[in-house]
């Protein structure tokens, strides 16, 4: 089955092949000359992928899945939230991220947090709603080479190295995205 992935992040198209094998063709944006920026205008992330995954739907005639992803810290009330890829302005500088994140939790003992994300799939116009939730706590400092967004300051209970450290398939079995998407998978498979 070919799926539009509504993301030219070739992080997560990367990190969504491997989750998925060879199931299924997955295609960015850019594979379907879809070169606009997606709206995401919408409150909560489920609102957010559903907005992405319906505007790439009704444009491109395609089945497709979205995503949106939120890192909520407890001692920020939430923060970044959906706003995680803006936090520190519309560049979406993840470096400048993590340094507010990091800056604001400075005088912090609480350093609890967790990873959301909300898929949206569309398939022959139905819509369909997956999540995922990685619990864990913010490090003083970044660490690790890999992953992306908030991964080098995001260790997951349980682990003693951040998402960064982890390779693709460590990171996989235990994140918020590779959780959602087997979730996203599992019913795929189950419905063809």
């Amino acid at each position: 089955m070919q799926l539009v992935f509504a993301t030219n992040n070739e992080n997560k198209i990367k990190e969504i092949k491997s989750a998925l094998g060879n199931e299924f063709e997955i295609l960015s944006l850019k594979d379907i000359n879809c070169l606009e920026e997606l709206p995401e205008t919408q409150e909560t992330l489920a609102g957010n992928a559903l907005q992405k995954a319906k505007y790439v739907s009704e444009n491109y005639g395609v089945n497709c899945f979205a995503d949106d992803t939120g890192l909520i810290i407890e001692a920020l009330n939430g923060e970044p939230g959906v706003y995680s890829a803006r936090y520190a302005g519309e560049d979406r500088s993840a470096t400048k991220n993590m340094e507010k994140v990091l800056d604001k939790l400075q005088k912090s003992k609480n350093r609890s947090a967790y990873f959301e994300t909300s898929i949206a799939l569309i398939i022959n116009k139905e819509e369909f709603l997956f999540s995922g939730v990685a619990k864990g706590e913010i490090t003083k400092e970044l660490s690790g080479k890999d992953g992306f967004g908030y991964d080098p300051i995001f260790k997951p209970n349980g682990y003693n190295k951040t998402f960064a450290e982890l390779s693709i398939e460590e990171k996989n079995t235990i994140s918020h995205r590779g959780k959602a998407f087997k979730k996203m998978c599992a019913f795929l498979l189950n419905k063809s």
